[in-house]
């Protein structure tokens, strides 16, 4: 599990075709040095396995389904890309829950700096799989950054973005058609399968939620 708190921006270094498989390789001068392999790590919002390790790098392999559901289609040598590795047990919860699993895959409209201020609006269209999910002030996963929804209107929505997220993540690097990985926040699928009567392992129930503040 992970938090949508990025940790480092790597660099992808390399694109290699192997087989139906595309393996990337992820230069990064902390992430590598915690990893090891087998273990789990979020790329721009997509939960990889680490492979190859290196001091300054490690490789991650793509399958066909990976790479045309996710924003990786967009991604070439030198793309930056936004790197967590999950959230420890007795570790600080900073974002909310993001599993690296992407519901969908959003596009960029706008990348703009707010007028007489340091801060910019990211507005992102949603496909309809992540719309409904959506809500104002509610939590959304962007590329793999735990972010809040400021406004939304149909299937757009804007999120204000601080000089240090711009700074410490990949969102500096976008521009106006890219694709970017969308998580929706899992308490919301919960709440839908709850209300359609559906059966879930989960004991959880809405007036626990409620009681819980959600």
């Amino acid at each position: 599990m992970f938090t949508g708190i990025v940790e480092e921006v790597g660099r992808i270094t390399r694109i290699e075709q192997r087989g139906e498989n595309r393996r990337i390789t992820v230069a990064a001068e902390r992430t590598p040095k915690e990893l090891g392999i087998g273990d789990s790590v979020s790329v721009s919002g997509v939960c990889l396995t680490a492979l190859d390790i290196k001091p300054g790098s490690f490789c991650a392999d793509l399958a066909p389904e990976t790479w045309m559901r996710t924003s990786f289609s967009r991604i070439h040598e030198g793309a930056l890309v936004n790197l967590e590795l999950p959230m420890k047990a007795d570790g600080r919860f900073g974002g909310h829950i993001v599993q690296g699993h992407v519901d969908g895959v959003g596009k960029v409209i706008a990348f703009d700096r707010i007028a007489d201020s340091g801060n910019w609006w990211l507005e992102i269209e949603l496909p309809d799989e992540v719309e409904k999910y959506t809500v104002y002030k509610g939590s959304i996963s962007i590329e793999g950054i735990s972010l809040t929804v400021a406004k939304l209107e149909r299937n757009r929505c804007a999120i204000a973005i601080i000089p240090h997220t711009v700074e410490m993540t990949n969102l500096h690097s976008l521009k106006p058609g890219d694709p970017v990985n969308l998580e929706a926040d899992l308490i919301a699928k919960y709440v839908e399968k709850m209300m359609r009567g559906e059966r879930s392992e989960s004991s959880l129930t809405i007036e626990e939620l409620v009681e819980q503040g959600f």
